[in-house]
């Protein structure tokens, strides 16, 4: 019996990094990140980006870090009696199969206290957190950010 243990053994060691490329393929996809370039002295700044859900899977956005920001928080836009007010969330929804854009307006990562001024042309590193446990990290252009017409959007997908 050893002799076709051993076989098999090896064979799902060999299969392993097929079941490794399978999960990695619905990984949320990152596109168009940018961190918001503010005067100097800013104390506080915003990161923007697209995040695709391809898996069938929910999940959701909870956290994230940064070197260049003490704490940072997710952040929505939304309409409270006829005025818009930011608000921190627990959470970003990323529903399966489909785009959830933070953009100025919406959905949000919003850095506090500042190690230092974001110049625009710098690049700065975001470490995301999902539900599940994972991690993403973003490398981040600085940019000057153009703010967008706020619509009310409360779900903040395209």
């Amino acid at each position: 019996m050893r002799r076709v243990a051993r076989p098999l053994f090896i064979l799902s060691l060999l299969s392993l990094p097929l079941f490794g490329a399978a999960a990695q393929a619905d990984a949320i996809a990152v596109e168009g990140a940018q961190v918001r370039a503010v005067p100097p002295g800013s104390a506080t700044t915003a990161a923007f980006m697209t995040l695709t859900n391809p898996g069938e899977t929910d999940l959701a956005l909870v956290g994230g870090a940064s070197p260049l920001a003490g704490h940072l928080e997710l952040h929505h836009h939304m309409m409270v009696d006829g005025v818009m007010q930011m608000r921190r969330v627990e959470a970003i929804p990323l529903p399966a199969g489909e785009t959830v854009r933070l953009a100025p307006g919406g959905w949000h990562l919003m850095m506090f206290e500042l190690a230092a001024t974001p110049a625009e042309g710098e690049r700065v590193a975001l470490t995301l957190t999902l539900d599940n446990g994972e991690t993403l990290t973003v490398d981040a252009p600085v940019q000057r950010v153009q703010p967008m017409e706020m619509k009310g959007d409360e779900k903040g997908t395209h």
